[in-house]
Order: structure tokens, then C-alpha cells, then sequence
């Protein structure tokens, strides 16, 4: 087949794909990062499936979450990580458009939110390990008197599945500010991988938010 033929013939592939590229055309860059996000993903997976698995399997599971302050400043962090993905959306936008100056905004505003993020649940970290007394495997005083046949790994499953998410909002936000950083000389596709990692963390703690937090809601 000859060199023009051939090209005819991959021209039409990538009409027929629709979207004027071919699917396996991706840069080394963004399939690194795809490849990272499936293999965290199933990192996270394993960590959710096993804390469900534990808590369905315990005759009694501590529910010591109430309204306030928990819930609330839970569901306040969800929303500073859907505004957050939201703005990383406009930064990648910004980016395809060349707007240098613009992409920087968004991703400086992305930033605030992740920090925002991690000030709010360092917080509640505190509250409940100097308020409540929580450790990683023994229950406090207060919540072994109210649940006392429960099992002394909540502190274990809640201080390492959301500890290992804030460890990746801190990656996020590092990583995010060394684009922002260089924005006049990243390409395009650095801020679009960015924005895929960023999403990721975002997605996770979707899971995270209603598994730990609202199906641990106390009932008064």
C-alpha cells in the first residue's frame, strides 16, 4: 500500500471515530495519568469495600456523627470540592484558548478550594481526636457506653481512608501550583492531565462523603 493510500485510510478512521482523532492517540503524559487513576482507583476501591465489608459484618457500628459539626463541615468541604472542579474546568478551557492569564486564575482559585478543603477537615480532625478523644484502634469513653458491642476499628477505617485523600488533595494542590507556576511554558496537555488528577480526588471523595460521613449520622 502506498504512503498516500495509507493516509486516505487513516483519514477516513478518524472521521468515522467522529471526533477527528483516533482513540488510541493520547499523549504519554495523559496515559501515565490515566494509568495512576485506575491503579489508585483500585486502591481506594479496596480501602471502601473493606471498611463496608467490616461495618456490615459488626453486630454494632458506631453512628457518633452529629449535625453539627461534623455533618455540616462535611457537606461545606463537598461543595469546596465540587467549586474547585468546577474552576479546574475553566482552567482547562482557559488553556485550550491560550488564555495563559486566565488559566492561571482558575487554578489558583482551584487551589483555594482544595485548601479550604484540607483547613476544614484538619479542624475536624482535631475535634474529634482532643474533643472526643478518638484513636486510630479504641473507641472514647462516651461512644463505647453508647455502642458497647461495637468493634474498636472506626477510628482505623475513618483516619485512614480520609487521611489518604487529604494526602492527595495536598498532592493535588502542590501539583497544581507548580502548573500555575509555569503556566507561560507548560503545553496544553499539562494542564488538562492536572485537571484529570484533580477530578479524580474530586470523584473519590464522593464515595467517601456518603460512606463514612452520612451513613454515620447520629440518630437523637
Amino acid at each position: 500500500m502506498s504512503t498516500e493510500a495509507h493516509a486516505v485510510d487513516q483519514s477516513t478512521l478518524a472521521a468515522d471515530w467522529g471526533g477527528g482523532t483516533f482513540p488510541y492517540h493520547v499523549g504519554h503524559k495523559k496515559l501515565g495519568m490515566w494509568l495512576f487513576i485506575v491503579s489508585d482507583a483500585m486502591t481506594f476501591s479496596a480501602l471502601l469495600i473493606g471498611y463496608s465489608y467490616v461495618r456490615a459484618s459488626s453486630d454494632e457500628w458506631p453512628a457518633p456523627f452529629h449535625f453539627y459539626p461534623s455533618v455540616v463541615f462535611s457537606t461545606v468541604m463537598t461543595l469546596c470540592l465540587l467549586a474547585s472542579s468546577f474552576t479546574m474546568v475553566m482552567a482547562v478551557g482557559a488553556s485550550a484558548r491560550r488564555d495563559k492569564r486566565a488559566a492561571r486564575r482558575w487554578i489558583m482559585l482551584t487551589m483555594l478550594g482544595g485548601l479550604t478543603f484540607l483547613v476544614l477537615h484538619l479542624y475536624e480532625w482535631y475535634h474529634l481526636i482532643h474533643d472526643y478523644g478518638l484513636k486510630p484502634f479504641s473507641l472514647p469513653a462516651e461512644w463505647a457506653r453508647e455502642w458497647p458491642n461495637a468493634p474498636p476499628l472506626f477510628g482505623a477505617c475513618f483516619f485512614t481512608i480520609t487521611g489518604l485523600h487529604m494526602f492527595h488533595v495536598l498532592t493535588g494542590v502542590i501539583y497544581l501550583g507548580w502548573i500555575a507556576f509555569k503556566i507561560r511554558r507548560v503545553r496544553h496537555e499539562d494542564v488538562e492531565v492536572s485537571g484529570l488528577y484533580w477530578h479524580f480526588v474530586d470523584l473519590v471523595w464522593m464515595f467517601v462523603f456518603p460512606l463514612i460521613y452520612l451513613m454515620s449520622v447520629y440518630a437523637e
